[in-house]
């Protein structure tokens, strides 16, 4: 495994872990998935840049698309729970409730 295959991957479980056990806040958690995001996309372009290939070209741009419509629901979710339940707090929140 090369150190940047490494540097990648590591980021990638740092994120995954924080979402996993770090559940208190919804932004915490959002914040995590966006750093999750951030190394499969610049995992997946030097994958790209090494194959130098351009059929795997629309790959990143792809997954950039579909993590800025993650981001923007997140953020909409987050600004709807404020307003309705005062707080960001993950253990304040009742799905059964609804």
């Amino acid at each position: 495994m090369t150190p940047t295959q490494f540097a990648f991957s590591s980021a990638f479980i740092l994120g995954l872990s924080g979402l996993a056990f770090h559940r208190t806040h919804l932004l915490s958690a959002l914040l995590c998935l966006e750093g999750m995001m951030l190394s499969l996309f610049i995992a997946l372009s030097l994958w790209t840049l090494q194959l130098d290939a351009t059929m795997y070209s629309a790959s990143p741009l792809l997954l950039l698309a579909f993590s800025a419509c993650e981001a923007s629901t997140g953020l909409a979710l987050l600004v709807a729970t404020a307003r309705t339940h005062g707080s960001d707090h993950l253990q304040g929140l009742n799905l059964l409730q609804c």
